[in-house]
């Protein structure tokens, strides 16, 4: 069988059996021509805004985004100044500012969107959160004053080796926000971060999580994204040591024109690691808009490797839309094993009739099923007081729209 290389190719291989090159790239393609990353670790990243393309919305990682709506986080001036919070912690957790020249900064990853570059290039002070106590420590930092200007903002999370502990951020109120997030998880700790978003009605928040996982170190993930006009939170997890666990769970509840986005990257790079992605969200009303992309790449060292993910959507009413894309990678035959799976539906309708023939009301039943189904996520966060209030805001939100409630399965 001859050899088909760059130089050697001839126009009688291209349309063998009358196949034709693809017009978005390739060997003969035009000067300018699209040629499309292939592997997920391969694109392009930097820190520094001007080096990457002007953003069109036509672009992969853009095209199911409201651009329009977000350009003054992309490509506008951004107030990079200290914030005003409040925190609550335990021993062993502490929340400090520091410069952008700390050591800490830069660790976890490297900007691969536009708008994440340009709030790393906009912060001028970082917020440091570290976690050291051998026995589990907490803190959660509260914002709830950023206003409506367009902010950049940048969050370094440590847990130092062999610690353990849990960080939550909770998000309210008024914002325009571009953030970073780096998470350095060392050998044998054990992290759990929350990232809870329960913004204003006309809130924009975009943000991009960065993790790196070290040797036998565990890390819990999880994204609850309930309030916001456009709301999208992007987790890229390295699971780099040998024996690293990753588990990253979400949950998201879209109302009428609210535009809920998620875009999971975890990338096994150790040997014997192991990684779950869980996503769950509802919808209802005219307009309400998710999208859920979910990235694994099993890298050529992670033998032993054992990973799955999966998607699932619950629509309540008509006029929604959810995107839901799985993409699996695997650069390696010694795996323990690895899937995906993505489903969207509207109500099971065996669900309802066994509720309702023990007298419970339609509503009460629909209730009851959007309940159970986000509550599995809701119980990974592991604090009590916060998961209570989660489930009450889920519980208004069905109460304000359940006249846009509808029945029938897909």
């Amino acid at each position: 069988m001859p050899v088909v290389t760059p130089e050697t190719q001839d126009q009688s291989a291209q349309v063998q059996h009358g196949a034709k090159a693809h017009s978005d790239g390739g060997w003969d393609a035009p000067e300018g021509a699209f040629v499309p990353v292939q592997t997920r670790s391969d694109r392009f990243k930097s820190n520094v805004p001007s080096e990457h393309p002007d953003v069109n919305g036509r672009e992969a990682e853009w095209k199911l985004t409201p651009v329009d709506l977000l350009r003054p986080l992309i490509d506008g001036e951004l107030d990079g100044s200290p914030y005003p919070f409040l925190v609550t912690q335990t021993e062993g957790a502490d929340a400090e500012w520091v410069d952008r020249t700390d050591a800490r900064v830069g660790l976890a990853g490297q900007a691969e969107e536009k708008s994440s570059a340009n709030a790393w290039n906009s912060f001028q002070k970082a917020l440091a959160i570290t976690i050291t106590g051998g026995e589990t420590s907490e803190i959660t930092i509260s914002r709830s004053m950023l206003g409506d200007a367009a902010r950049g903002a940048h969050t370094v999370i440590t847990a130092k080796k062999n610690s353990r502990g849990r960080v939550i951020l909770l998000n309210t109120s008024q914002a325009q926000l571009v953030e970073n997030v780096e998470i350095v998880v060392e050998d044998g700790a054990q992290l759990a971060v929350v990232s809870v978003q329960e913004w204003a009605d006309d809130a924009i928040h975009l943000a991009t999580h960065f993790a790196t996982v070290g040797r036998d170190a565990t890390f819990r993930h999880v994204v609850v994204s309930l309030g916001g006009k456009v709301v999208r939170v992007n987790p890229s997890v390295a699971l780099s040591g040998e024996g690293a666990d990753g588990e990253l769970s979400g949950l998201y509840f879209a109302d009428a024109g609210q535009h809920l986005e998620q875009r999971v990257y975890m990338h096994h790079e150790g040997a014997n690691t192991k990684g779950r992605v869980n996503y769950k969200g509802a919808l209802q009303g005219v307009g309400a808009h998710t999208v859920w992309v979910g990235d694994v790449l099993i890298g050529p060292e992670a033998a032993g490797t054992d990973s799955y993910e999966q998607n699932r959507n619950l629509v309540l009413s008509e006029g929604t839309r959810a995107d839901s894309i799985p993409n699996l990678e695997i650069e390696t035959g010694d795996i323990l094993g690895a899937g995906h799976a993505s489903a969207t539906g509207r109500f099971d309708d065996e669900q309802l009739f066994y509720l309702q023939a023990r007298g419970i009301t339609e509503h009460e039943a629909r209730r009851l099923v959007v309940l159970g189904f986000l509550t599995e996520i809701i119980q990974k966060i592991g604090k009590p007081e916060l998961e209570q209030r989660l489930q009450i805001s889920i519980d208004d939100e069905l109460n304000r729209s359940s006249s846009q409630l509808v029945g029938g399965a897909e």
